[in-house]
């Protein structure tokens, strides 16, 4: 854990935030918001993770490094207890730390433990590995399924990637001893997600989105399935979404996984068979999505991680090198994104109290108008100005409106995230 931590540190020392929702959300924690927890027609009946989400937004948003280290440590809990779950599976204590160190500073964890907006994803697979481990230990199929039952009720009110659960119970059964207890667990599971489909899929099904993403159709599943499986290695890739608009590098990627998969085939065919059915399995919920993002990926990348570090003390050394090969890139790409997140929130400290400011000495009913610099992330920008009720005491709202090429503005945004004035 403590290792995680460290090899996380430049998320702790972030001293910003990364998008609109964690401005949005302090707003609402300092508001008259509630969450939904009786309104199951919510579109995303997240009650859990909301009402978690706006308690620390109004101890920590003012501090943000207090922010980052609070979930980045609660990051490093979730990889000390998949070193541990993987070590009771009978893995060796250096490979089972390496994959855990490995999936704690890889690119989907990175982004969960540096963007405050993934508290959801922490709840859950910290849900998810407290199943396995109390199944792990000796005791009757009944307290498996009742414990099973009970943390995956947690998990869905915190996100509906949860329903991932039961196949992940499903996908253990047939590959640990412990059979009856992942089946009993398994079926505790599954009648928590059976009883929340049978409230929720209609809703899920026919409401309108906020943009396309949550748009469900199942000819997505083998295009996102392809994305998550090369995006690990794809180092100039920030976001899960970009993996193949990069043909190069993607195709790179592609023929480094393929030959780690040959490589898991080699060393241990049961091991390639769990890289691929509990892969797919973690990643059940969102495959038929129409986006895919790093987030998405985070219980995709426990599996996978611990999986390719079990084959690692069997492996021959032609497959070692590409097992290090692919953990290298994985963890090189974990670190370019830990530095975007925190390019971000430097941007943010500067830009959004500078904003703020901005507006309240802004006269006049009509917008006030921001002009990026050429050099500056437009897209860092308009996250951090779409739909922000306020921001320190400062409504802001429809009151600021970016504009690009010789429109006039008021201001110009330097890529740092100054303003500077123009008129």
């Amino acid at each position: 854990m403590l290792a995680a931590l460290l090899l996380q540190w430049p998320l702790v020392l972030n001293p910003g935030y990364f998008s609109h929702y964690e401005l949005q959300w302090a707003a609402f924690a300092n508001g008259d918001l509630l969450a939904p927890w009786r309104d199951v027609s919510a579109f995303q009946y997240r009650p859990l993770t909301f009402s978690l989400w706006m308690l620390l937004s109004r101890q920590l948003f003012d501090v943000p490094m207090a922010f980052h280290a609070l979930l980045v440590t609660w990051g490093s809990m979730n990889a000390g207890l998949l070193f541990s779950v993987t070590r009771r599976f009978g893995l060796a204590a250096w490979p089972a730390a390496g994959g855990a160190l490995i999936f704690a500073a890889g690119p989907f964890a990175a982004l969960v433990h540096g963007w405050v907006g993934c508290i959801a994803d922490l709840l859950c697979l910290s849900c998810v590995l407290c199943i396995i481990r109390i199944v792990q230990q000796p005791s009757r199929p009944v307290l498996a399924a009742l414990a099973a039952a009970a943390l995956t009720s947690v998990a869905l009110l915190a996100k509906e990637a949860a329903l991932a659960i039961p196949p992940l119970l499903l996908v253990a059964s047939i590959f640990d001893a412990r059979r009856a207890r992942w089946l009993a667990a398994a079926a505790g599971a599954g009648a928590v997600a059976a009883i929340w489909l049978t409230l929720r899929l209609d809703l899920l099904l026919e409401a309108p989105r906020e943009g396309g993403q949550y748009v469900l159709q199942a000819s997505n599943l083998p295009l996102r399935w392809l994305e998550y499986q090369l995006f690990a290695p794809l180092v100039p890739v920030q976001e899960t979404f970009l993996t193949l608009r990069r043909p190069t590098p993607a195709l790179v990627a592609g023929l480094l996984w393929l030959w780690l998969v040959v490589a898991l085939l080699r060393t241990d065919r049961r091991l390639a068979l769990l890289f691929l059915l509990g892969g797919a399995a973690a990643l059940l919920p969102v495959l038929p999505l129409s986006g895919s993002w790093n987030h998405y990926g985070y219980g995709f990348a426990a599996v996978t991680a611990m999986t390719v570090a079990a084959a690692w003390p069997l492996a021959h050394r032609v497959d070692r090198v590409a097992i290090a090969l692919f953990a290298g890139m994985t963890l090189l790409h974990g670190l370019a994104v830990m530095q975007g997140i925190r390019t971000v929130g430097e941007v943010q400290s500067r830009f959004s109290p500078a904003l703020a400011t901005a507006v309240r000495l802004h006269e006049g009913s009509t917008p006030l108008l921001l002009h990026p610099d050429p050099d500056a992330n437009v897209w860092i920008f308009h996250r951090l100005t779409h739909d922000i009720p306020r921001y320190d005491g400062v409504p802001i709202g429809e009151r600021v409106q970016l504009v690009e090429g010789n429109a006039p503005a008021d201001y110009r945004i330097l890529a740092d995230g100054r303003l500077v004035r123009l008129r």
